[in-house]
């Protein structure tokens, strides 16, 4: 049984980190290159609070983003230090952050709630329907963050930021992409029409094909892994007189008999895991979004920066197995989700206010072919998500800021067919939950534009979906998860703190966090059997702690060399139920990250034209296992999860003022090796070239 110790002496450790930092560095020539640029997030994504108040935001930009060739979007945050990115398939990615994913990390669009009622506790794939190529950047909010962005905030807030038409420079782009072990093609298309100064039009379409994944050297050839994607996005935007913008974007994007091949007897074998008896089991996703936003920087004089948003997003998925002895089913669900909500800012007496509102409603239509009441979820159901909040920012004196706010959350679940546990007949919920949550933050710039560092107190919470209350379904272990018809929401309260140097050739980020969970909803098996499978249930019985560190730097020893890296430390216990027994046992948290960290060398030309890099990525091995860890045997071998260290190789060359080619060498030695808790092994040694022509 793990340890039960409560270390939450681990924050107070961190309060007092300035103290222990050296600030002797010498100030030298070059341009830093940061791994992990610290940005804020405000209404227009601008730094209008000083970084360290806002400390342990990362952001991707879109040339990071284009030169690490990342496949997918869950795949752009592997390196962000304390981020994990499990893939249950080639199509599938969920980013562990902070111990948590799946529901527990809001993702958003444009600032546009990704997630919905039917999202589940687990590693889930609607993070892979984002296609990267559309995007301008990602921004990357690790920690608790309710009161900014409301229900599932835990682990982290990504929020994906598409390209704008009014900024786009050139009339056009095309792109494509090729990989060896991945056996993929990858083509972009993208051409502008700039019908005035004021109004501009960006289209988009992304074409995928992925085949057989390679794995290294002995797993080889891993078959049924392959799918295809469709993706299209449309921006169209007019400035307005005032210099307020006005945007409308269309993003499709539909992926093509995903399969999930661990649970098929097409798996392959890693370190003793066990091989599926499915002969196919695959899954349909079509996800559309339609929005229109209004972006204001100077209002009036109450209201300096506004930003209002209507939207519409569909989500559509299918699900098809077949089993031996001819059996076959499908399931599926489709969610319209109506957003509107506002964000504001404005300069007073008390400090400057950031406030705003937003409401969600989800429709939902739920359907399975051996079930008549529901699908995986309720049918006939609908979900409403509201927020409103407020911050106050105030200079506490020239090198001191204390952030402040609170938020209040309202959720109602309502579904007309649910499948009764108890009578197995049809039933409905209707349930309703407030929450209250609130946030401080307080920083100091112990060396003005030096060495800044920050300590925060953030409480989170987690309204119960759809997909808690009315699930019916195969879960990963291969247990039947039904109905729980009465949930509360889950509570959390963040501790972080650390601190942040930054000089012209060398960028620092240290930060440690500590989070308390309180009334967490757990799965536990009720002991009886549905189709002599186990039965599981959820309940409000998870207490516990999750804790880590995380490092970050870049130093610029040369004008043509930077030396990067990273480091992070999670561990984490909460209560649950591991077998029928009504006595609660103290577990891990499911899929903890090992330790891990990424060391790499960059070398830039002159005249950049040029640049290359190598970069080792270092996990120990993982065996720190909750009890369904050590039960999912098709994915977790037995003990853990073995421990890798993979060298990658890539490069870039400006061939021409339009024309780049980006190629790299991933896993140069062809190693075998698998992200803790995915179902394939990563690629063998991958040859990847893409090519990028703009006009």
């Amino acid at each position: 049984m793990p340890s039960t110790r409560q270390p939450i002496v681990i924050a107070l450790i961190w309060a007092a980190l300035p103290l222990a930092v050296p600030v002797g560095f010498a100030a030298a020539s070059g341009e830093p290159q940061a791994l992990a640029p610290v940005v804020v997030q405000g209404v227009t994504n601008t730094a209008n609070v000083p970084a360290f108040a806002d400390a342990g935001t990362v952001t991707l930009n879109r040339n990071m983003l284009r030169q690490r060739l990342f496949r997918t979007t869950p795949q752009a945050l592997r390196e962000v230090p304390g981020v994990m990115v499990q893939e249950t398939s080639h199509g599938q990615g969920s980013p562990y952050v902070r111990g948590f994913t799946g529901f527990r990390n809001l993702f958003t669009i444009d600032g546009i709630r990704l997630n919905n009622s039917t999202f589940r506790s687990g590693p889930n794939q609607y993070w892979n329907t984002v296609d990267a190529h559309l995007l301008s950047r990602l921004d990357v909010r690790k920690g608790t963050s309710g009161v900014r962005n409301g229900s599932d905030a835990i682990g982290a807030s990504v929020d994906a930021v598409s390209q704008s038409a009014l900024d786009y420079s050139g009339q056009a782009l095309a792109g494509y992409r090729i990989s060896s072990a991945e056996n993929s093609h990858v083509g972009r298309f993208e051409g502008h029409l700039s019908f005035t100064d004021e109004t501009a039009l960006l289209l988009g379409g992304t074409r995928k094909h992925f085949g057989d994944l390679i794995g290294g050297r002995d797993i080889g050839r891993q078959p049924n892994a392959g799918y295809d994607e469709l993706d299209f996005d449309l921006k169209l935007e007019h400035r307005l007189a005032n210099g307020a913008r006005l945007s409308f974007a269309y993003q499709n994007a539909r992926l093509e008999d995903v399969p999930r091949t661990h649970r098929t007897v097409f798996a392959r074998s890693f370190a003793g895991t066990a091989v599926g008896t499915e002969l196919q089991r695959s899954l349909d996703q079509h996800r559309q979004l339609a929005y229109v936003q209004l972006r204001d920087e100077s209002v009036n004089e109450w209201v300096d920066r506004l930003v209002l948003s209507a939207s519409w997003q569909r989500q559509k998925e299918d699900r098809y197995r077949a089993r031996t002895g001819a059996r076959f089913d499908w399931q599926g669900f489709n969610v319209d989700s109506f957003g509107l909500w506002s964000r504001a800012e404005s300069e007073t007496t008390i400090g400057r206010l950031a406030y705003g509102f937003e409401y969600y409603r989800d429709a939902v239509g739920s359907y399975s072919s051996g079930n008549t009441i529901q699908g995986p979820v309720g049918d006939d159901a609908n979900y409403d998500l509201f927020g409103a909040y407020i911050e106050d920012h105030i200079r506490l004196a020239p090198r001191w800021e204390w952030t402040f706010g609170g938020r209040y959350g309202y959720a109602a679940a309502n579904a007309d067919s649910v499948r009764d546990p108890l009578t197995t007949l049809r039933t409905s919920v209707s349930r309703s939950w407030h929450s209250a949550v609130g946030e401080t933050r307080l920083g100091w710039q112990v060396i003005p534009d030096r060495l800044s560092w920050h300590l925060a107190v953030a409480q989170g919470y987690r309204a119960p979906n759809l997909s808690d209350l009315t699930r019916f379904d195969v879960s990963r272990s291969g247990e039947v998860e039904t109905a729980s018809l009465n949930l509360d929401p889950e509570k959390y309260l963040s501790f972080e703190s650390g601190v942040q140097f930054r000089q012209p050739t060398l960028t620092a980020e240290l930060n440690g966090f500590y989070t308390l969970i309180d009334d967490q909803i757990v799965r536990f098996p009720t002991g009886a059997l549905i189709g002599g499978m186990p039965e599981i249930t959820k309940g409000n019985v998870g207490n516990g702690y999750v804790q880590g560190v995380e490092l970050g730097l870049s130093w610029k020893a040369h004008e043509q060399w930077t030396l990067f890296g990273n480091f992070a430390w999670v561990e984490g216990q909460v209560d649950t139920f591991p077998t029928a027994a009504s006595v609660a046992r103290r577990e891990y948290l499911d899929r903890l990250m090992p330790l891990s960290a990424q060391v790499g060398l960059r070398w830039d030309s002159q005249a950049d034209a040029w640049w290359l890099e190598t970069v080792v990525m270092l996990a120990e091995k993982a065996d720190k296992l909750s009890t369904r860890d050590a039960g999912d045997t098709q994915r977790i071998p037995t003990g853990g999860t073995p421990g890798y260290a993979v060298v990658h190789l890539r490069g870039a060359w400006n061939v021409t003022k339009n024309l780049s080619a980006n190629a790299a060498i991933e896993n140069v030695f062809d190693q075998d090796y698998r992200v803790h808790g995915s179902g394939q092994n990563m690629p063998g040694r991958n040859f990847i070239i893409e090519l990028t022509a703009r006009f």
